[in-house]
């Protein structure tokens, strides 16, 4: 994808749910495994939907992963864990605090090819820091689309539902353990709750 140089730089791959932004990241680790570079993968805490230490797509594939804490200072392990590996790449950008730009910036300056991968809007179709911020930065930018389940056009909005119906506008951001369920859709047939 990109040529070899003596600098390091970020990727980011961007969309709504479902729009296989971490099959394009198995891709793109899978790519540079078979040129030879060591990698080291990584996810938050807060990411258990394919086991603790996996990255894993919707399709089935996985990667194993090394799980760091999603803030503040926590997010550093990412580099203090590195063992001289050419790419880093992190799954899940979304739930990481805004110290992950500063670490993805100090990897690219040390030379590292950063790959980054997460939701880049919340479920009110509102920037998800820091994605906005690591999308500003980086030397790439890939934004996917899903099918929106509704209609069948590109979805680029994720649909937070509890119990079948829209989330409401004033739901909290990020919620661990609940029983919710998502779905991609496009700006047309994306709701919210306001009642």
């Amino acid at each position: 994808m990109h040529a070899i140089t003596q600098s390091g730089w970020i990727e980011v791959i961007s969309g709504s749910m479902f729009s296989g932004k971490t099959e394009e990241l198995l891709r793109r680790l899978r790519r540079a495994e078979i040129a030879g570079q060591d990698i080291s993968v990584f996810k938050p805490q807060l990411d258990d939907r394919y086991g603790e230490t996996t990255v894993g797509s919707h399709a089935g594939r996985s990667w194993e992963a090394s799980v760091v804490p999603s803030e503040g200072e926590g997010v550093w392990q990412i580099a203090e864990e590195l063992n001289g590996e050419d790419v880093v790449a992190i799954d899940e950008a979304n739930f990481f605090s805004a110290e992950l730009v500063d670490v993805c910036e100090a990897l690219a300056a040390d030379g590292k090819r950063v790959v980054v991968s997460g939701t880049d809007q919340t479920f009110r179709a509102e920037p998800f820091d820091p994605l906005p911020q690591l999308m500003a930065l980086a030397e790439y930018v890939d934004k996917l689309q899903a099918i929106c389940t509704i209609c069948g056009e590109p979805a680029t909005r994720n649909q937070r539902l509890i119990d079948g119906e829209p989330a409401h506008v004033d739901d909290p951001t990020i919620l661990v353990g609940a029983e919710e369920s998502y779905e991609a859709r496009c700006r047309n047939c994306h709701t919210l709750r306001r009642d």
